[in-house]
């Protein structure tokens, strides 16, 4: 199976039958000025690369519900199992760069949605047919385990269906109804964070008939004067080569499990350790938004041929508004897991695992802690300001937030 960006064949996946499948680069790639590598595991050249780096890339492509699994492997008539399979189904717009189908680089190949009253039909359908599998010319797919769908945004403001390998610039998260007020939550906590400073995709919200939905403009989109070009990228489970399961640190899941100071490790390693500061304050931000399901698929890189960054933060929403979240963080900090109970030692620890300075580290801690209790009124009233209006909830997320910045700056005095 071969794998391309835009035109360009990136290389190729080989199955012999007997052995586990391998990647091998496409000459032709080797040799392209401003090539880049699939993944930070795969480095180019000549030399393939095994199933132990392959298979996790891979199977971090695909969404993490085994419901929306088996749901498009049903409607495909692909082995609900079949990596491979589903990925040469579904694999032409995926998180990146990358596709499993030659396509242009510029071109826009789109059905609009000509109403809402069709969009709130198609977001019904999104949990018995995710992503729109099955229809004509769509094929995409996104990690995670919420329902969202890439979808393309006009310059009319009106939002398309992408087909034929066709790139996305939006993500499209509907509300859910296990999380109740989840779009103006996350569109809270996006905006919160472009107002403190920390690089966040702009955000807004939108009403379908009955439904909200929230739009995420995607970063791994460049727009070059209304053509869209892919910007490559790879979460942290692919960038240290393991599964999705290892994104919890304290997974029920047998295997290796990830941690703060892997990531923080990985990213001084092929990125530099300016880059390893913009992740520690990915992190307070994420502590600060009370978003307990910061794991490792909820950061990420930017790689292109001259280089490699951090991504800017996503899909941080407050956890302390509802009942039903665990408390507790997906990643430990200084060996602690509620934020309620963090102190001046537990930060400078997971400093120290890091490989930062202690006391610059907190200083991030305070800085940041005192810009959210500033920041979160205005972001709620911004909220408030987008097309679905206010919300019920948005007062709660407002004070959870700023109750958790008081209890951090309180705890560094411990």
């Amino acid at each position: 199976m071969k794998i391309y960006f835009e035109r360009h064949p990136v290389g190729e996946i080989v199955e012999d039958g007997k052995e586990l499948p391998v990647f091998q680069y496409a000459q032709e790639w080797i040799n392209q000025p401003g090539a880049f590598p699939i993944s930070t595991t795969m480095p180019i050249g000549e030399h393939p690369h095994g199933w132990d780096f392959l298979g996790p890339w891979l199977l971090n492509l695909l969404p993490e519900d085994n419901d929306a699994i088996r749901q498009i492997a049903r409607i495909l008539d692909v082995p609900h199992t079949d990596v491979l399979g589903l990925l040469q189904q579904v694999g032409r717009d995926t998180s990146g760069a990358i596709s499993f189908a030659e396509r242009g680089a510029t071109e826009l190949k789109v059905i609009p949605v000509e109403s809402e009253d069709a969009l709130e039909r198609i977001i019904n359908d999104l949990p018995k047919k995710p992503f729109l599998a099955g229809d004509d010319g769509v094929s995409m797919s996104l990690a995670g385990v919420q329902t969202k769908l890439a979808v393309r945004v006009l310059d009319n403001g009106q939002i398309a269906i992408p087909i034929d390998g066709a790139a996305s610039s939006h993500i499209l998260k509907p509300d859910s109804k296990n999380l109740w007020g989840s779009v103006h939550n996350e569109a809270f906590c996006m905006t919160l964070a472009n107002l403190v400073g920390i690089p966040a995709p702009l955000v807004t919200t939108g009403i379908a008939g009955e439904r909200t939905y929230l739009l995420v403009e995607r970063y791994d989109r460049l727009d070059q004067g209304g053509a869209l070009r892919r910007l490559h990228q790879e979460d942290f489970c692919q960038a240290l080569g393991l599964p999705p399961s290892a994104k919890y640190q304290h997974s029920q899941f047998r295997g290796p499990k990830g941690n703060f100071a892997m990531m923080a490790d990985r990213l001084r390693q092929v990125a530099g350790a300016g880059e390893v500061l913009k992740l520690w304050d990915a992190m307070v931000l994420n502590v600060l938004c009370c978003n307990t399901d910061a794991h490792m698929k909820n950061y990420s890189i930017l790689i292109a041929g001259d280089g490699i960054e951090l991504t800017p933060i996503y899909d941080v929403m407050c956890a302390a508004v509802w009942d039903s979240i665990t408390r507790n963080f997906a990643l430990d900090i200084g060996r602690k897991r509620d934020g309620d109970y963090l102190e001046r030692r537990h930060w400078e620890r997971e400093a120290k695992k890091c490989g930062l300075r202690p006391d610059g580290a907190v200083e991030r801690v305070e800085a940041l802690s005192r810009a959210v209790l500033e920041q979160a009124e205005p972001a709620r009233k911004m909220v408030e300001a987008m097309p679905a209006g206010g919300h019920a909830l948005l007062g709660q997320i407002e004070e959870a937030v700023a109750r958790r910045s008081q209890t951090i700056l309180n705890g560094l005095d411990q």
